[in-house]
């Protein structure tokens, strides 16, 4: 007798809450314009305004590498819509961001598997690290950023998982996630409140992220936003820069779902984890390139980006962070830095974290020097005020999120190693294990260090356990 095996994937079963918030959402269409791959440049299959974004030479080059081991686009394919094609075509800074450049693949050293995520993936497309969850729900953007930190999803490039095999990381199911949740906290609650084996305390906040959680429907994210919540979430994130590159997204149906949605479920806070690497990416300029002075205070904002900031202002129950990386020819400028955390700041928008490089493939092209990055975003904080200086300089470590505390300017008498000064990190968040959060590391500096193997050999103290591997 023959015995079918059904490979019909469970389904999730919506509650009878969920059912009546999800019937009250609309969707809508919207045309973002993209413009995808380097052959629609080479061919001239762009719209007339278009056709000199890239030089000749610049198209010539990037062609010889098509189908070689440093073909730019296996790396991250090319990607850019017309809202952000406008703001490019005036600014140096998001032209680096966004254009595809040889320079990407002259050296093509990193990690496959950057922070070693899938060492922290329990299901697929979700990795449970610190006291949050982040799911990948897309394997997109509206465009793609050149320096990337999840190029291996967006180009779905194979990684090698826990178990030996081979694959692409796949997108997170809703059915599967919250199975999860519910299990894990189950276990967290019958130990007391803290997990036996990593001793964190219960899952209670989710980053859908991506890719870009804001090129789905209203429907696709109100359905993550209704089930992540009946499961007990507490606080969801949504990762975007489509502030940036599609602000039009941020439309009256959206802010209708989101009103509709804390209607529902009025306990679920809402934070909106927005990605803005350079001002010139939300402020308007005049005939000369210069920012535009509103009386009063403040800059002139891109209307339909001003728009957006200001609807999602007025939600109490809801908040917006943002975090960007410091990142080589784009915002490694402290003025630049300073201007966007004031204006940020002034409309409502917490300045949350600036990042050190990562340690993705080709991540020379892209990173600034540890120490370099700490002036810079110190130098950059000098003249704003207290609340305006949030932000702090993180570095993740594939033992956690770490901070870039402080980098001495003089030598430090006494100190072995420290005779050109001391570098100071901190543990922010322990990836595995919660104690360890607030554990330092001092390092003798080194000027030229874009990633912790550059500090291999100038361990002071390593109380938090950065350079355990290396001793």
């Amino acid at each position: 007798m023959n015995i079918l095996i059904s490979t019909k994937k469970a389904k999730h079963t919506p509650t009878e809450r969920e059912k009546e918030f999800l019937d009250k959402v609309q969707n809508t269409k919207y045309d973002r314009q993209i413009i995808s791959g380097i052959k629609k440049f080479t061919t001239g299959q762009v719209p007339e305004d278009m056709k000199n974004f890239y030089s000749a030479e610049e198209l010539q080059a990037l062609k010889d590498l098509k189908g070689t081991g440093n073909d730019v686009e296996a790396r991250m394919p090319v990607k850019i819509t017309r809202h952000y094609f406008d703001i490019a075509k005036n600014s140096t800074a998001i032209q680096t961001l966004v254009k595809a450049s040889p320079a990407e693949t002259f050296d093509l050293d990193g990690a496959a598997d950057p922070g070693k995520q899938m060492s922290y993936s329990p299901v697929e497309g979700l990795i449970h690290k610190y006291e949050l969850g982040l799911i990948y729900v897309v394997g997109t953007c509206s465009a793609h950023c050149r320096f990337c930190y999840r190029e291996e999803l967006i180009a779905k490039k194979e990684i090698k998982r826990e178990d030996g095999t081979i694959a692409p990381k796949g997108m997170a199911q809703v059915v599967d996630i919250v199975k999860y949740i519910k299990e894990h906290n189950q276990l967290v609650e019958q130990n007391g409140g803290r997990h036996p084996e990593t001793g964190r305390e219960r899952l209670r906040e989710i980053l859908m992220s991506g890719g870009d959680p804001m090129v789905l429907t209203n429907k696709n994210i109100a359905q993550w936003l209704a089930a992540l919540s009946e499961a007990g979430i507490e606080s969801i994130r949504i990762g975007t820069k489509e502030l940036a590159f599609y602000p039009e997204r941020f439309d009256a149906t959206f802010f209708d779902m989101l009103d509709k949605f804390h209607v529902s479920y009025p306990q679920t806070r809402l934070r909106i984890m927005v990605h803005f690497n350079h001002p010139d990416e939300f402020l308007k300029k005049d005939e000369d390139n210069n920012y535009i002075k509103v009386e009063g205070g403040g800059l002139e904002w891109l209307e339909k980006t001003k728009r957006a900031i200001t609807e999602l202002g007025k939600r109490q129950w809801l908040t917006v962070d943002n975090q960007a990386p410091i990142i080589k020819n784009i915002n490694n400028d402290p003025d630049a830095l300073r201007i966007m955390q004031r204006e940020l700041k002034r409309n409502k928008v917490e300045n949350h974290y600036f990042f050190c490089g990562r340690d993705i493939i080709g991540h020379k092209a892209f990173n600034v020097p540890i120490e370099e990055a700490w002036h810079i975003l110190n130098e950059s904080q000098k003249g704003l005020s207290g609340v305006e200086t949030h932000a702090r300089l993180s570095i993740t470590h594939y033992k956690g999120k770490t901070e870039v505390v402080t980098v001495s300017n003089e030598p430090a008498p006494g100190i072995p190693g420290g005779e050109n000064g001391v570098l100071v990190m901190k543990l922010l968040r322990g990836a595995a294990d919660a104690p360890d959060r607030g554990k330092v590391t001092i390092l003798g500096r080194n000027p030229e260090a874009i990633w912790f193997s550059g500090y291999n050999d100038r361990v002071i103290f390593d109380e938090a356990g950065l350079f355990v591997e290396t001793q």
